[in-house]
């Protein structure tokens, strides 16, 4: 039986975390860059971190709620 280590567990959750939030602003980043740039206001890069802002909000909401 194989026993995984909590440490391994939060090192996961934890880069998780960092790879979610770079994504994010590298989402950010490419959609300001072509609303300046380029002028044009494209949905579908603004549309990653909105909804990363959303999910964060409602499961910090959830656990306080329930937790």
């Amino acid at each position: 039986m194989t026993v995984i280590d909590e440490r391994f567990l939060r090192h996961r959750l934890r880069s998780t975390s960092y790879g979610g939030i770079a994504a994010a602003t590298v989402a950010t980043l490419l959609w300001y860059y072509r609303f300046t740039v380029d002028h044009r206001f494209s949905w579908d890069l603004l549309s990653i971190p909105i909804t990363m802002i959303i999910i964060k909000w409602s499961l910090m909401l959830w656990y306080r709620k329930t937790d």
